[in-house]
């Protein structure tokens, strides 16, 4: 789908050239999360790349192995197990899996957690008392709150997977809303994931198509850090960037079949999630996995939840936000000659934007800001350069929506209950939420 792997430094785990060493053991699949370390050590990037993951194991009917699996991995015994109703019914039998394998269990079970709070978090750090474990049975939101729980109570951290949702499995950061604002916070890796095929591939096809709007994003993250890298020197690691890439052309490449309750297909969905988290450790950085989409989808969750509204799912606004910022961008690459300007921004309009309960904390995103000391002449003098990154890396608008109507993911911002207006502010503003460099950011300075 992308061109960019040509400028990518490529990595292959094994001779079919797949993105992942995986390995066939007792009936079910486990990635070899040693092997992909190793093929990062000496990373021309000048760092060292380390994971605290111990496995990935991905397979149909191991939840029974649920307990055997933790214990093989050193997960203590005496843990606070967090899910929802639904998740909990998704994964019948991890319970009594655990209990097998003589897990002392305390439990914390929500309705229906749509949204990841501090206020959560705080509730599972007290929970988590006298505990040495956090088990994560769920997805997105469930597992954000543990992750952060888990890391600053220093507790271990593992996951059951119950649905292909989101990318973050593997990650370790949060995102978090604290007072309706949308942070990302230094969090723990899961040292354990678990996914059972025959439950991600029941999990509800909206669910899985938000998984899918969740990964395509990565074509925008990738071209930002790219341009990042460009503009300022920010850290950029081209392994972890053909990594991240692969994932997502892996995705790409099963659309039409991601909606469909096939473990095959729930099973090389679910790596490809799990990688991009790896990635986003590897890195010490959401850069291989969020650019501007995340940040245009957070914007629109934290000014519904400004307005007492819940918004949609992550996967599913992040979907529509690569629409509307893979266009943008093409768009913009479409001009050969620019005259940039200094930024002049006008912050007493900025705060109105973001308002009451918002203004502090985009004021603080933006002490300083992330475009001090970027001249024109500088913007000028990369124009070339960042034009050939948005035609190498980011796909043809038809092409990612060809993807996307394939997967069932929402397309347009009417489907994920974003007015007209709200999205017109989150593409004019979001990109103020962030210390963060991406093309968006720049769009004022570059005068287009």
């Amino acid at each position: 789908m992308s061109k960019g792997s040509q400028n990518l430094e490529r990595i292959d785990f094994y001779p079919r050239g797949d993105i992942m060493d995986i390995l066939i053991y007792g009936g079910y699949l486990f990635m070899n999360i040693k092997t992909i370390e190793a093929g990062l050590q000496g990373c021309t990037c000048g760092r060292a790349h380390h994971t605290n993951i111990r496995a990935v194991e991905i397979g149909s009917g191991i939840t029974a192995n649920t307990g055997e699996i933790l214990t093989q991995n050193g997960f203590p015994k005496n843990i606070l197990l967090v899910a929802d109703k639904n998740t909990l019914l998704a994964g019948a039998g991890v319970v009594e899996s655990l209990l097998g394998s003589g897990f002392t269990i305390k439990q914390h079970i929500y309705d229906n957690l749509r949204t990841a709070d501090m206020e959560q978090v705080e509730v599972l750090e007290k929970l988590s008392a006298g505990t040495d474990g956090i088990f994560s049975v769920g997805s997105g939101s469930l597992n954000d709150i543990c992750r952060l729980a888990a890391f600053r109570q220093h507790k271990a951290f593992a996951i059951y997977a119950t649905a292909p949702s989101m990318d973050g499995f593997a990650s370790n950061s949060a995102p978090i809303t604290k007072n309706n604002f949308k942070y990302s916070y230094p969090a723990v890796q899961p040292s354990v994931i678990i996914a059972d095929t025959k439950v991600l591939a029941a999990a509800p096809a909206e669910l899985k198509s938000a998984g899918f709007g969740d990964m395509i994003g990565k074509y925008i993250g990738l071209a930002d850090w790219r341009i990042a890298n460009l503009i300022t020197g920010e850290y950029y690691c081209p392994k972890i960037a053909a990594l991240s890439e692969q994932a997502v052309e892996k995705i790409a490449a099963l659309a039409d079949k991601v909606t469909e309750n096939d473990e095959e297909s729930a099973a090389a969905i679910m790596e490809s999630l799990v990688l991009t988290g790896l990635c986003m450790g590897f890195a010490d950085s959401v850069r291989p996995a969020s650019g501007a989409e995340h940040v245009l989808s957070h914007f629109w969750e934290i000014k519904k939840l400004q307005q007492g509204l819940l918004s949609d799912y992550h996967g599913k606004k992040v979907g529509v936000a690569t629409v509307l910022v893979n266009k943008i961008y093409r768009d913009m690459a479409q001009v050969e000659d620019i005259n940039p300007v200094y930024e002049d921004i006008d912050w007493e309009n900025l705060k109105l934007v973001y308002g009451e309960g918002l203004v502090d904390d985009m004021i603080k995103a933006n002490s300083p800001t992330v475009t001090q000391g970027i001249t024109p002449e500088h913007l000028k003098a990369c124009w070339g350069e960042i034009r050939r990154i948005v035609a190498e890396t980011l796909p043809e608008n038809e092409e990612l929506l060809r993807h996307m109507n394939a997967a069932g993911t929402p397309v347009s911002a009417a489907e994920i209950d974003v007015t007209p207006a709200l999205c017109e502010l989150g593409i004019k503003y979001s990109a103020f939420m962030r210390y963060r460099l991406t093309l968006m950011r720049l769009m004022p300075m570059l005068n287009i």
